[in-house]
């Protein structure tokens, strides 16, 4: 078998392990740093299979796969996929713990978790997937999930697809291939949410709704967000149960109550880190655009914050009057700008609260000392941009972030 791999990150070494150890004849070549119609002008007829990366665009060649594909084409159980813009880690993890409250074989995959591919071989027809799905790993899928999750959307990586309709059109591949025995559930207060959804013939079940008290207070995490976050996993793992949420909640709250409790948030997610002087640190890094800067934001519509912003804006700088907008919020203080945006918002509004710096170190001098001045406060690193102008990725920079704050 020759395979072809396009793009070699995560997936691209998972499917390499993979085909490796199950295909004895397997002799697989590898192309990096390409540009998509550099490919398009080669021949690769001889290839059994040619393997994308996420990031890599379809090219409709002859034999052209990804890993999400080739998974959905092997999966032998029931998968649950989640997609939006923000908030897709934070729904599939407490999807998975609702699951595990209940002794299910559950497994983590996607942008989160175990690369796809690398569970093949444990699951059985008894397991369960939650898979988190970006606009990538959607871009040609076609097959979607037994359930679809589809949170909240608006426009991001319009640096990598062609424009807002071909990002919404690859998102739309979740629930665009269920049928009537499927499920879709939906964010109801999202016009582009219920667009996708209604590309779907499954059977619907919408989010928001009302919940006891007691179960809202299992969430332990801050933010209306993230309460939306666990309704869409409860809908979820009750269309997994085949009845309705109402019913699930009634049936179950001593599991719910435990599987919503158990999860504790993501590293980056609007993470608690610690509180010193009065102060408390929180962790954002993953807030790569205006939205979920905004959801982090008004996450603490009560306390006076100190925020950090800035890096690689992912939009040419188009979006820097909204970001400055939502740096308008009352509660915002003090506020630290960093990195290629930082200096562009700071070029362009004539702002008080602004301090510019040139390094994550200074940044967070800067907020701890603006912060102790007005204790009690928060301290918010929510860059709303991208991190590849001072750091290798979001990872990087959140702990790099993590490590000033655990070191005063």
């Amino acid at each position: 078998m020759k395979i072809l791999l396009l793009g070699y990150g995560v997936e691209g070494k998972a499917a390499e392990n993979y085909f490796k150890s199950h295909f004895e004849d397997a002799k697989i070549d590898i192309l990096e740093n390409f540009a998509p119609a550099e490919i398009k002008q080669g021949d690769y007829s001889s290839y059994d299979i040619i393997m994308r990366s996420p990031s890599v665009p379809p090219l409709n060649l002859p034999n052209e796969s990804s890993v999400t594909k080739y998974f959905f084409d092997h999966c032998p159980c029931p998968i649950i996929g989640v997609t939006a813009t923000k908030g897709k880690g934070t729904t599939c993890s407490f999807i998975k713990s609702l699951l595990e409250a209940h002794n299910e074989d559950a497994y983590l995959v996607g942008n989160i978790g175990e690369p796809a591919i690398n569970t093949l071989d444990n699951l059985k027809p008894t397991s369960v997937v939650v898979y988190e799905m970006s606009s990538f790993q959607l871009w040609d899928l076609q097959k979607s999930p037994h359930i679809a999750i589809v949170g909240q959307i608006e426009p991001d990586h319009l640096n990598v697809h062609d424009g807002y309709d071909d990002y919404l059109n690859a998102k739309g591949n979740i629930c665009r291939h269920q049928s009537a025995d499927d499920y879709c559930v939906y964010y109801k207060d999202n016009p582009e949410s219920i667009k996708l959804a209604d590309l779907s013939t499954a059977k619907k079940v919408s989010f928001p709704f009302e919940i006891p008290d007691d179960v809202k207070n299992a969430i332990t995490i801050p933010g209306e967000h993230n309460v939306n976050n666990a309704l869409a996993a409860i809908a979820a793992v009750a269309c997994y149960k085949n009845i309705s949420p109402d019913e699930y909640i009634r049936a179950n709250k001593t599991e719910i109550i435990k599987g919503l409790s158990n999860f504790r948030g993501l590293p980056h997610r609007l993470e608690f880190l610690r509180e010193l002087n009065n102060v408390k640190y929180y962790d954002d890094n993953f807030s790569t655009n205006p939205s979920s800067t905004r959801v982090a934001v008004n996450a603490f519509p009560n306390d006076n914050l100190v925020v950090i912003v800035g890096g690689r804006d992912k939009t040419e700088n188009k979006d820097i009057p909204e970001i400055y907008e939502i740096l308008k919020s009352p509660q915002i203080k003090d506020i630290i700008l960093m990195g290629e945006s930082g200096h562009e918002l700071a070029n362009r509004y004539d702002d008080t609260r602004f301090t510019v710096v040139e390094s994550l170190e200074e940044a967070v001098k800067t907020a701890r000392e603006k912060a102790e001045k007005q204790a009690p406060s928060i301290v918010l690193m929510s860059p709303s941009a991208a991190s590849f102008d001072m750091f290798e990725n979001v990872y990087d920079r959140g702990t790099q972030y993590k490590l000033l704050i655990s070191n005063f």
